[in-house]
Formats: C-alpha cells, sequence, structure tokens
C-alpha cells in the first residue's frame, strides 16, 4: 500500500500529464457500436498505447461499452493487455516471431498470416506442443505492405487449414487511401471480395471478416463486413484528415503542464540553445518543464502556440529536451505554476491535434501517438 501510495504522489508530480476523458471515450465507442449495427462486431484498435491514450484503460473502457474484441501490432502490446485481466480476443496485426508462437497460443491471442513460409513456421513452433493458435489471413489488395497477394490468398488460406495447429477463423485486407481516395478503395474493395467469392464457391467461410478501418466507415460502407476495425474514432479524432470528426465524437485527450519560471528578458536577449530567438523587445519569458523527449516535437517544425489563462502564448527558441519557452508578455499576471495547455481546451479557445498536424507537417495519427509514455495518463472520470 505504502509502495502504491508512493508511485500514486510520483505520477501526479510529473512536470506534464496526458489527461484521458472516460466519458468521451466511452461515448465514441458507443456512437461507433450503434453506426455500424448490432450484427457487426466491434474490434477497437488499441496498438501503440492505444494512439498515446493509455492501452489497459482504453481497452476496459471500450470492451464495456461495446467492444467485442480488440487489436494490437505486437505480442508486447497483448501481453500488458492480458496482464491487466483482458480476456478478450486479441488479434496482432503485424509480425510475431514465429519463436514467440508458443506464447501467444497460451494467451489465447490470434495472429496474422500472410505468407506460406510464415504459416510453416508457426506450425513447426507449435507441433511439439500441441497447442493450436487461431489466425487471420491479411490479404494485400493494393496497399502494398504485408499482405498475401490477391493471387496467393486463396492458395494460402487452403494451406493454412491444413495445418493442424493452425486455426484459420477470420481474413482481412487494410485501405491505403479511404479517407482521399474513393476510386483506389473501391479497387481494394472489389479485389477483397474476389477472394471472398472464391472461397464461398469453394464452400468455404470465415467467421470474421473485416476492411472497415476508422476512414471506411465514413467514406466506404460497403466494406463493412461482420467486423468493424476503427482506430482513430475511437478517441473522437477525424481519420479524413480535414475538419472535426462527425457529431456525436469527442476527443479524449488533452496535454497540459504548468509553468517554471517567469522572466522579463530586455530587448536583444537570446532564448534557448542556438540563439535563434531574441527578444524583440523587453519581453516576459515562461518556462515549460516539456520538450522534444516528452513528444514535444523539435524539427523541422513544432509546436506555434500553447494556452495560458485562456489566451495563446507563442513558442520562441528552440524546443529542448525537457524544456520549453513561450512569450507571454501579452497576458497579465502569469505566475509560476499557471496551468498550460499544449493539446486541447482551456477557457473558450482549443487547441486539437488537428490543428498541431498542420504546425508540424503531419497527420493528427502523429501527434497523440508521439506523446511519451513516461508522462502519466490521468483518467478523468466527471
Amino acid at each position: 500500500m505504502l509502495r502504491e501510495a508512493r508511485r500514486e504522489r510520483l505520477s501526479s508530480a510529473y512536470p506534464s500529464r496526458v489527461i484521458i476523458d472516460c466519458d468521451a471515450l466511452a461515448a465514441n465507442v458507443r456512437w461507433i457500436k450503434t453506426s455500424i449495427g448490432a450484427d457487426v462486431a466491434l474490434m477497437a484498435v488499441v496498438k501503440a498505447n492505444a494512439y498515446g491514450h493509455g492501452a489497459v484503460a482504453v481497452a476496459d473502457i471500450a470492451l464495456r461499452n461495446g467492444a467485442d474484441m480488440l487489436a494490437v501490432a505486437n505480442i508486447s502490446e497483448a501481453i500488458e493487455l492480458r496482464e491487466a485481466g483482458i480476456d478478450a480476443p486479441i488479434l496482432i496485426l503485424s509480425f510475431l516471431p514465429p519463436a514467440v508462437a508458443p506464447v501467444a497460443a497460451e494467451l489465447g491471442l490470434t495472429v496474422t498470416i500472410y505468407d506460406f513460409a510464415q504459416a510453416r513456421d508457426y506450425q513447426s513452433a507449435l507441433e511439439n506442443g500441441w497447442s493450436k493458435i487461431s489466425a487471420h489471413i491479411k490479404v494485400d489488395s493494393g496497399m502494398g505492405r504485408l499482405g498475401a497477394p490477391i493471387a496467393d490468398a486463396d492458395a494460402l488460406c487452403n494451406f493454412v487449414r491444413e495445418l493442424p495447429n493452425l486455426e484459420l477463423d477470420g481474413i482481412y485486407t487494410h485501405f491505403s487511401a479511404a479517407d482521399d481516395d474513393r476510386q483506389h478503395t473501391s479497387e481494394q474493395l472489389a479485389r477483397f471480395q474476389h477472394v471472398l467469392d472464391r472461397a464461398r464457391r469453394r464452400g468455404r467461410r470465415f467467421k470474421h471478416v473485416h476492411a472497415a478501418n476508422s476512414a471506411a466507415l465514413l467514406t466506404c460502407r460497403d466494406s463493412l463486413f461482420n467486423v468493424a476495425r476503427p482506430g482513430l474514432l475511437l478517441y473522437g479524432l477525424n481519420p479524413l484528415g480535414r475538419g472535426r470528426a462527425p457529431d456525436g465524437l469527442r476527443p479524449a485527450l488533452s496535454w497540459k503542464t504548468s509553468i517554471a519560471q517567469v522572466k522579463t528578458l530586455p530587448a536583444g536577449s537570446p532564448v534557448g540553445y542556438g540563439n535563434s530567438y531574441r527578444t524583440r523587445g523587453r519581453e516576459t519569458i515562461a518556462v515549460l518543464p516539456v520538450g522534444y523527449a516528452d513528444g514535444l516535437r523539435r524539427s523541422p517544425r513544432t509546436w506555434r502556440e500553447v494556452l495560458v489563462r485562456g489566451a495563446r502564448a507563442p513558442l520562441v527558441g528552440r524546443v529542448s529536451m525537457e524544456k520549453v519557452t513561450i512569450n507571454v508578455s501579452h497576458i497579465p499576471n502569469v505566475w509560476i505554476g499557471d496551468e498550460v495547455v499544449l493539446l486541447g481546451k482551456q477557457g473558450g479557445d482549443e487547441i486539437s491535434a488537428d490543428q498541431i498536424a498542420e504546425w508540424i507537417g503531419s497527420i493528427n495519427y502523429e501527434v497523440v501517438t508521439s506523446l511519451a509514455p513516461r508522462a502519466p495518463r490521468t483518467l478523468d472520470l466527471s
């Protein structure tokens, strides 16, 4: 108990904190479940620490609000969930080293198969212990990453069905441009459907068939088979890369810190490494205890502004490993300890992941997943 209390105190003392709105997450999951309908299973993608939101907490909230299964990138992420007591079906979306296939089988995980040699290696790793592992075939319908080529997909399915230690109960594909290329997405869907049609003509069915990621749920409803596989939508962010997410979804993450120091510098004073910024007049500079080690990108482009007392304050000077400076000359009564919002709302203003993505020349996915795990994830239950 004393150790737990100490850990809690140390967690709350970290210079920045990522706050997760549990109500928003729960509402987002329910919105998606309503959108896809009762006959479609919801596979919540919680890879990359649930897109920076905290995998265990998000998985728990998702499962309690309508998710039927989970998806992660690798076995380490799956083990974290199992050790936290989460026993729902978990699909590993990416590469699993054959040597750890017995561990995956013991934990009741589902693996992704996309290659004949990979399937043989899993069979070899499992056959001595007589354990079986569930598998989904991944089909490369036009993305060019992991996945069985269309020409090989049918044969791979047949091959896996004959392996005694592999249980084939799913098949899926992934869209490369469902956010902005309807034509290519339609072509991918047609190729995937061709694979399914060939299997059906042979009298073969798959328990789980999935293709619709977050973007496809909004742009290509024909891709909704009997499982939906959203990621970004769970977190209330827009996968289409423009504007806000659909009505009914709310961003669940905010990132905050506190002012460490406030000082007034005369004109011409250098601020930060390399003296890349010099005050243009008498300026009030505040120091924040966060930097690129926390996920505040340094270069080639970084955050432009943060929120202090409900007003925007520009970053000045270079971002350091764990410090950054802002100009608060225009904001009265700024003191040490004042809350600073790097991502989220304060007063009547908001700095969104989409706006930050524009500033740094990236996408909202990278903004939230780049927040360092060392910043504690605090659950807002209000």
